[in-house]
């Protein structure tokens, strides 16, 4: 039996079990938050401090009925949420969590994030035309457009971290910023990644899709029970990974802050398990703040209007998107050609 499978199920089956974990922490984060926000006390009934509010909502929706409306297209209509949830837990697989620990160690990961989350956008459009209802359609087509218009800007961005670290690997993205994290070094990529990142979750002020005021509640009118839950759980999966994404791609990813000199201080520190262990740690307090960033920015910004998502996502974010692409490019030339 090979061992490096053996050890790779293992750590694949820790990681979906913490992206599981962490969704019912955000969502009980979410209200907890919106709650001190709004000066009120949000779930404070279920388990100490309202701790297990997460998993009774687990519990309501295995045990609520699966209403499939008689003229969907039942198959489609089931396969949906299944698709967003399991690219959803994959994305995941190529991210790394510390110096040498990943799942799946790929020269191209980058290009292996854009392509899954770029399928996300199928789960939601099958999940409106399936319903068969005009509702739940129009949320469908509101989304594959955002997610269209977004996704442009946010490869655009991708483009510019790959222009400076000269690779398509997570990795040597991550170690590329030993010196110093590219938001200082590409600020504009990192704030346009960012802005398309709440667009491609669906987060507030970019939730269209699921705009209850015009549409009843959008491309998942017509899911109940499990599969309602489905949506749920995957939507709060792809916050919590597009916040490991951002810290990846900006934020230094596991480095831990002023590595270089700390292991220059302690050089017995190198390639132990306590460094290992400090790096997952200071990529998850990363990764918390940014989890923090979306819920912050949830409950106070208002929706926006299609017509506002739309010139946003085309006259302001693309431009500056291409425009960005094109400065790092050239100052990255003027450096190779004087150095």
């Amino acid at each position: 039996m090979d061992l490096g499978l053996v050890w790779t199920a293992i750590f694949g089956f820790l990681v979906i079990n913490g992206m599981l974990t962490a969704a019912a922490l955000l969502v009980y984060a979410e209200r907890r938050v919106s709650g001190l926000m709004q000066n009120r006390p949000g779930p404070n009934r279920v388990g100490p401090a309202g701790l297990l509010t997460p998993f009774a909502d687990v519990a309501k929706f295995l045990f609520k009925e699966d209403i499939v409306p008689a003229a969907a297209t039942r198959f489609i209509h089931s396969l949906a949420p299944v698709l967003m949830v399991v690219i959803a837990m994959t994305v995941p697989a190529v991210i790394p969590f510390a110096r040498g620990v990943v799942i799946a160690d790929i020269s191209v990961s980058v290009l292996v994030v854009l392509a899954l989350t770029s399928v996300s956008v199928y789960g939601i459009t099958l999940a409106g035309w399936s319903s068969n209802n005009k509702y739940s359609l129009l949320g469908g087509l509101r989304s594959s457009a955002q997610m269209i218009s977004y996704e442009l800007s946010m490869g655009l961005a991708v483009v510019s971290v790959v222009l400076m670290a000269s690779s398509l690997s997570l990795i040597e993205i991550v170690e590329a910023q030993n010196t110093a994290w590219y938001i200082f070094l590409n600020p504009l990529g990192g704030i346009i990644f960012i802005i398309t990142a709440f667009a491609e979750t669906n987060r507030a002020p970019f939730d269209l899709p699921e705009a209850e005021q015009e549409l009843v509640g959008g491309y998942h009118t017509e899911y109940s029970g499990m599969k309602f839950g489905m949506f749920f759980l995957a939507e709060y999966v792809n916050w919590f990974v597009a916040s490991f994404i951002i810290v990846t791609l900006f934020f230094g990813g596991y480095l831990l802050p002023f590595e270089s000199t700390i292991l220059a201080l302690v050089p017995a520190l190198e390639g132990t398990t306590l460094l290992a262990l400090l790096q997952f740690a200071s990529l998850m307090l990363k990764v918390a703040f940014f989890a923090f960033v979306f819920i912050w920015v949830r409950w106070t910004l208002p929706r926006f209007k299609y017509d506002q998502l739309m010139t946003l996502g085309w006259k302001y974010v693309l431009p500056l998107s291409l425009a960005n692409v094109v400065l790092i490019a050239l100052a990255l030339a003027a450096l190779h050609a004087l150095f």
